[in-house]
């Protein structure tokens, strides 16, 4: 892939009022899907674990509108979701695949490091046959992809990409080497969580917290006080570009050389996420962002992350 692509995130799309706190049917999204393919972003990212299938299946509905060969999908396995089947893995990329549409993955992805040895032997028979292009581990530390780069290696396979957390609160990934080994070994890294679901857009304040009762309120409601710096600078700097705050929360992960998963679930969103492809930030400004960053001791880490430090 060409550096600085922008991946559009499904993880709210067949949500159903539980963790973003929407409800949006398939119809909501057709215009969202339409905009992103209208701006040529053509890569999206999606799991089993999103919806419990709901998210893929609805990306699985509006992809059929174009020809396959033009789009790049990804998807997971996640290991807490294992079907009691000979081979868990083949079970659950045979539902992906008949959800949405298509006969085989652009990237697959072993979706957490819950039992690093089981799930990457479990994985190979899958490789063997052809319906994915590329592998790659999510919320993996450094030790343990390259345990996971062995497996693979010791039947002619190789990890192709790595999905973790990156953003402006949470740069574990790079403090712990994990960006650096990507590049020197020719590895993707994509970001997801870049906007911290929102938080780090200006949309969200002590005067217009997330939505009671969803998990991202209980995640971050608290510390929208501590945000406002920082939401304040990305402002500030993204106006010499014509950018919002979000915007340039993209661009910063843009400037670390990543895929940055941005989470769609409106016209507008798509349409921000274009212009940012074109943008670059100077190494200052990344500088300075990050320096004001690091003042805000607030944790953002998720329950289902691992210690990037082990």
């Amino acid at each position: 892939m060409t550096k600085n692509t922008i991946v559009l995130g499904t993880w709210a799309w067949g949500d159903n009022n539980s963790y973003f706190g929407n409800n949006y049917d398939e119809d909501h999204f057709r215009p969202v899907f339409d905009a992103a393919i209208a701006k040529k972003l053509t890569f999206f990212d999606t799991a089993t674990a999103y919806g419990n299938g709901g998210s893929e299946k609805i990306l699985g509905d509006l992809m059929q509108s174009v020809p396959r060969n033009e789009l790049t999908i990804s998807t997971k396995f996640t290991p807490q979701m294992a079907p009691a089947t000979d081979n868990p893995v083949q079970t659950m990329l045979d539902e992906s695949l008949k959800r949405l549409g298509t006969d085989y993955i652009d990237y697959y992805w072993i979706h957490n490091d819950a039992d690093v040895e089981k799930w990457t032997h479990d994985l190979l028979p899958v490789l063997k046959s052809g319906k994915i292009k590329h592998v790659g581990v999510s919320n993996h530390t450094l030790s343990e992809i390259k345990r996971v780069q062995e497996i693979l290696a010791e039947e002619g396979f190789k990890l192709d990409a790595v999905q973790n957390h990156l953003s402006l609160l949470d740069r574990s990934s790079e403090k712990a080497g994990i960006l650096d080994y990507c590049k020197e070994n020719g590895l993707e890294f994509f970001a997801y969580m870049v906007l911290e679901q929102g938080a780090l857009t200006g949309k969200y304040s002590v005067n217009n917290p997330f939505p009671a009762g969803s998990v991202r309120a209980q995640a971050y409601n608290d510390k929208l006080p501590q945000l406002t710096d920082l939401v304040d600078k990305l402002s500030e700097i993204g106006k010499k570009y014509d950018l919002s705050a979000a915007q340039t929360a993209m661009a910063w992960a843009l400037s670390k050389d990543t895929f940055p998963i941005i989470g769609v679930t409106k016209v507008n969103q798509v349409e921000d996420a274009a212009q940012v492809a074109a943008t670059r930030l100077t190494e200052a400004e990344v500088k300075e962002l990050e320096a004001v960053a690091a003042k805000i001791n607030v944790d953002t880490t998720g329950s289902w992350e691992p210690n990037m430090n082990e």
